[in-house]
């Protein structure tokens, strides 16, 4: 038995190790953290191009929920479609879908994308972000079977709720993803991405619904449901070999697996410094169960928390409110405006060409002008764009030349969205949570945009449909004014994110800093409390 001093002797000689490996802990982290803010764009590129890879192809599942959304609003535009599910205008040999059913139909995929968002909230935390996506790619393949048969409205409906469950899914783990596998001078660029995936997927359906735009089979609607098969199968073989994400690895406390994920993600001489970024993670971890131990969905609305979860739930609901309803698919917009349908097919596959290219100038932009000042100027002009569109159709909406007006203004609408609001929310969403509660964050956030997607695609038919309000683009009016009101808001709340490391951004947000002083303040998260912030 040892003696009662040689055991002190151990205890103290124990605590004196412990305390030297925290110390050593923090500074592999502070270097973790100083080597991030050196990294460039370039040089990030080169240390870890694996990093890209993988999160461009776990993006590359959003272009199935652009396709679809894309979609099933232009098939209302669609004789064939029509003359299937529509009903006859008196008096004419036309056929028209009833607003309630346009509204149903748009709203069935907005009701199973929120049963995934809520779903993957919950499923990623426990299982991880890898599983939950291989088994949403399968789910997919068998749900597009009910649509594709679909015999009635009512099973259209039905199978446009299951599909949107997988969907919801995509569509709030590839920013998640992106944010957490990736340094921070990759960050935007590739939680961006998501947005060029989603203008992808819009315009494939453009295109292939402008191939059958006048087709008057069932093959003219049938087959752009089955171009849907196209994506989940191939996906699902290359990301079976995804590395999970080793933030959620550090959460779960299985440090020994973060580190072989970030070995996986990392290449060169950059893997030698695995440690470090992993006592990063560690470090920030700690940080925010001290800020906040939870990781449920009711944490994210207590505490500092609430902030965040306010602002990444409005930069997202701005999305429909500033004229997606009404723009983000145009083709139905163009042919209510008094343009041919197949004018109509066409013009929306430009538009949303120039949509593809403004996603790709939106990376420029971040890196020069950073996420705040493009979201509130992107408001600002999406509202003056709208009230445009409204003035013409007021004064000359009933001629050729008003027509094509309205609709080149939809296209500049198209363009300048694509450049700011519709990218730029997702590099915000996917930086402003705590890492503890990214993946419930994203989700709450993705959850109240398909909420105002709902709301606006209730209102939105019975603005424009013929049998009902009849507004064509006097309809700018309404979202104009919507769009003020989240511009009104952003330029008070929104803060501004760019060059912070998620540690630097608890900082931020438990000191309370205002939203507008974001980028006058140095953090250092090592410093004792009371030294966290010092003005530049």
């Amino acid at each position: 038995m040892d003696h009662p001093a040689a055991t002190k002797e151990k205890a103290q000689t124990g605590e004196k190790d412990e305390g030297a490996h925290v110390e050593n802990d923090d500074i592999l982290a502070k270097q973790a953290t100083i080597d991030e803010h050196a990294l460039t764009f370039l040089s990030a590129l080169q240390k870890y191009p694996k990093a890209v890879i993988w999160s461009v192809l776990v993006s590359t599942a959003i272009i199935m929920e652009g396709y679809d959304i894309v979609l099933i609003t232009s098939l209302f535009a669609q004789p064939a479609f029509l003359q299937r599910y529509g009903d006859r205008l008196i008096g004419t040999d036309t056929y028209s879908l009833s607003a309630a059913w346009q509204a149903g139909l748009s709203n069935g995929t907005g009701i199973g994308t929120i049963i995934g968002a809520f779903s993957n909230g919950y499923f990623a935390h426990k299982f991880g972000y890898r599983k939950v996506l291989l088994v949403s790619l399968m789910s997919i393949v068998a749900f597009v079977f009910v649509p594709f048969f679909a015999p009635s409205l009512p099973v259209l409906l039905v199978g446009q709720i299951l599909c949107g469950i997988p969907w919801g899914v995509f569509a709030t783990m590839a920013p998640a993803y992106a944010s957490e596998v990736c340094p921070m001078a990759l960050r935007g660029y590739l939680t961006v991405y998501v947005n060029l995936c989603w203008a992808f997927g819009q315009l494939v359906a453009a295109g292939v619904l402008s191939a059958f735009s006048n087709g008057t089979t069932k093959a003219a609607y049938k087959i752009p449901f089955a171009v849907q098969w196209a994506w989940p199968i191939p996906l699902f073989a290359v990301l079976f070999f995804a590395p999970e994400s080793p933030w959620y690895l550090v959460r779960k406390g299985k440090h020994q697996e973060a580190e072989q994920s970030l070995l996986r993600l990392t290449s060169g001489p950059e893997k030698a410094k695995v440690k470090q970024t992993i006592a990063m993670m560690i470090h920030t971890n700690a940080l925010e169960k001290d800020l906040d131990e939870g990781t449920s969905y009711w944490d994210c609305f207590k505490g500092t928390d609430l902030r965040r979860t306010e602002i990444v739930c409005m930069v997202f609901s701005a999305q429909p409110f500033c004229g997606s309803a009404m723009g983000g698919t145009p083709t139905y917009f163009f042919v209510q405006a008094g343009l041919p349908t197949s004018i109509s097919f066409k013009m929306s596959v430009g538009g949303l060409g120039l949509a593809a290219v403004g996603t790709i100038i939106s990376w420029y932009l971040l890196h020069a002008f950073g996420r705040r000042t493009l979201y509130v100027v992107g408001l600002a002009a999406l509202t003056a764009i709208l009230f445009i569109v409204g003035i013409i159709s007021a004064a000359a909406g009933n001629a050729a030349g008003g027509y094509y007006a309205q609709a080149s203004m939809m296209l500049v609408w198209l363009f300048v969205y694509y450049m700011t609001v519709g990218p730029i929310c997702y590099a915000i969403i996917g930086e402003t949570s705590s890492t503890r509660l990214r993946n419930k964050s994203v989700c709450l956030s993705r959850i109240a945009y398909y909420v105002a997607q709902i709301i606006c695609n209730v209102i939105n038919p019975y603005m424009l449909n013929p049998t009902a309000g009849d507004w064509k683009g006097k309809t700018g009016f309404f979202w104009g004014g919507c769009a003020f009101v989240y511009f009104v808001w952003a330029w008070f709340r929104l803060p501004e994110m760019k060059s912070r490391t998620y540690e630097e951004l608890d900082v931020l947000f438990a000191q309370r800093v205002k939203a507008r002083e974001f980028s006058k303040y140095n953090v250092d998260p090592y410093a004792s409390t009371d030294s966290w912030l010092t003005e530049k």
